[in-house]
């Protein structure tokens, strides 16, 4: 029998899997591939992984299995070698408002960490990333950047609307059922009716379907070029999904045949690009933690003061959900956020010349793209905006002097001054709302919720819906060192940094002081004097952790302010 020759491992096409498979000496991990369905063959082919967030922990992810097996197709037919492996999903609509919930924002990194862990294990040469919920897109992201091989995002797609027989063409989604119990609670609902939204309201797989957080993170990572386009408008289940999981595993070993790496395409102009569409679409408040988290694991510096630049000259378009009208499916009826783009490129909006994994320019894949067709109404006119500027507003003030995201769609207003009334948990925030202690002219303050005090960072879309299906939208604010889910509408403001655990002045605030928020001034202010907040501070005790051991003790120890994307890498511990 002759020699085994070892192939070089400069091997452009294999750089990683050669150095693991080449050569007498790498007989073990040969013969350990050969029962998970390797041949001879495949072992002088690029080794690609499909890294699938498949679970049924949720409906968003519940399809992602077959959606996998495209992807492994679209590989295999290209001429590379591909192994599906899983990670982790965790839901936020089941979660939402309890314990659990601060599990959440800690998936994103588990999901970052294993991505990583199995790619650089494994040898692979390339990945495709298929995520569904909020968390699997940013974490694939992450891992995109982290190891820097020839990768493409996919998108799970978006769910379709649930809707009532009573009432078939009122479109339901989560949120429905959110707001439902604040409308019960408030008697403004019958018990039938209640329940009907919730058998109802989520008919089938995919990811929440309004501009929620998985939308808006979708068509972010298109817009920074790392997905394929139209990936972040389709329909969870339809032919155009199954078609982009195909085309990816191919995109893949194309980009390894041209060099290009996920550095090249994640640029500073590419993160702008993404907080152009983000604004345009008036997606979730959650894109703000996101992309800074991606920035940062592709050292590209994005501050905080990015968003408020880029949104000075940027309009909310879309009358999408939560706080327009219309659901994502809607979106893509008529031609998804291509033609939104190409309007923001035309007005000079957009960068041109980003890099996308198809090899092409942002322009490029744009070109030829056609306006939507006329008559709809959930992209509105350029020249008649729903808010002329961003709906995302960074605010600094010395309740936040590090930072705050508000979202201020502009139905809210944009000046709120109130009391405050505090509470030290989004639980014992609900109750108070839900039994009308919570009344209008109040300033909601939920603390000990941030990144490190929750730990977690939990959303709030349980205290915003039921303020909202209270009534209270408009005579209620809401500020937490929390975050809020893409579904959260009204006057809210989340991310305050530096958060109470630390010892912010979110930790001072005492029931009845006076709170100003100004969103035309960027400004969020506690109406007490410097000498009573130093007096407060002086008698501040930092609180013991709430978790000792585990993921949550680990993650409270490592995480970094929200103003800083809520991240673990020790890089910024050193």
């Amino acid at each position: 029998m002759p020699a085994m020759k070892k192939m070089k491992s400069s091997d452009p096409l294999r750089p990683h899997s050669g150095a693991l498979l080449d050569g007498p000496e790498r007989a073990a991990a040969r013969a350990m591939l050969y029962p998970v369905g390797c041949k001879e063959e495949d072992f002088s082919k690029p080794l690609i992984g499909i890294a699938s967030t498949w679970s049924n922990v949720t409906p968003c992810n519940m399809h992602i299995d077959k959606l996998a097996l495209e992807s492994e197709k679209g590989v295999n037919e290209a001429g590379g070698k591909a192994i599906v492996f899983n990670t982790i999903t965790i839901s936020d609509g089941i979660s939402m408002g309890s314990e659990g919930m601060k599990y959440s924002l800690v998936s994103r990194e588990v999901i970052a960490d294993s991505i990583e862990t199995v790619v650089g294990c494994a040898g692979m040469d390339g990945f495709v990333a298929i995520g569904g919920c909020d968390k699997n897109m940013p974490g694939s992201l992450i891992a995109i950047a982290r190891m820097n091989r020839a990768a493409v995002f996919v998108y799970g797609g978006t769910i379709l609307p649930g809707c009532l027989t009573s009432a078939p063409d009122k479109k339901l989604d989560i949120v429905s059922v959110f707001e439902a119990i604040g409308a019960h609670a408030n008697h403004k609902i019958s018990d039938a009716e209640f329940k009907a939204v919730e058998q109802c309201a989520i008919p089938g797989p995919g990811s929440c379907g309004g501009m929620y957080t998985a939308n808006t993170m979708a068509s972010a990572i298109e817009a920074i070029g790392m997905s394929l386009p139209n990936s972040s408008a389709q329909n969870a289940v339809s032919p155009a999904k199954m078609d982009d999981c195909r085309r990816a595993g191919a995109c893949v070993m194309e980009m390894l045949k041209t060099g290009i790496g996920p550095l090249d395409i994640l640029t500073k102009k590419a993160f702008e690009n993404a907080i152009t569409v983000v604004i345009a679409l008036g997606g979730s408040t959650n894109a703000v933690l996101h992309l800074l988290a991606i920035a940062h694991a592709a050292k590209v510096k994005l501050p905080l003061d990015d968003f408020t630049r880029i949104g000075k000259r940027v309009p909310v378009l879309a009358d999408l959900k939560p706080s327009g009208k219309h659901l994502m499916s809607e979106l893509v009826a008529i031609g998804g956020i291509r033609p939104l783009m190409k309007t923001l490129l035309d007005k000079g909006l957009l960068h041109g010349d980003t890099l996308t994994v198809t090899g092409q320019t942002m322009a490029q894949t744009l070109d030829g793209v056609q306006p939507y067709p006329a008559g709809q109404a959930v992209i509105q006119p350029f020249e008649k905006p729903i808010k002329k500027d961003s709906h995302l507003v960074i605010l600094y003030g010395n309740l936040a002097p590090e930072g705050a995201v508000a979202k201020i769609s502009g139905y809210e207003g944009l000046h709120f001054s109130g009391k405050a009334i505090v509470f030290e948990s989004e639980e014992k925030a609900l109750q108070a709302i839900l039994n009308d202690t919570v009344k209008a002219g109040h300033v909601v303050v939920i603390r000990s919720e941030g990144p490190k005090g929750g730990p977690g960072m939990r959303e709030m879309l349980s205290p915003t819906s039921a303020i909202m299906g209270k009534g209270l939208g408009k005579d209620v604010a809401l500020i937490t060192d929390g975050r809020f889910s893409g579904g959260s509408h009204g006057f809210v403001v989340g991310h305050i940094t530096p958060e109470a655990y630390v010892g912010g002045p979110i930790a001072l605030v005492k029931n009845g002081d006076p709170i100003t928020l100004d969103a035309e001034r960027r400004k969020i202010t506690l109406e007490v004097s410097a000498a009573e907040l130093k007096k407060r501070k002086r008698a501040w005790k930092k609180p013991a952790p709430r978790y000792t051991r585990g993921v949550l003790a680990k993650y409270a120890a490592h995480v970094t302010s929200a103003s800083l994307g809520a991240v673990t890498d020790a890089e910024l511990r050193l």
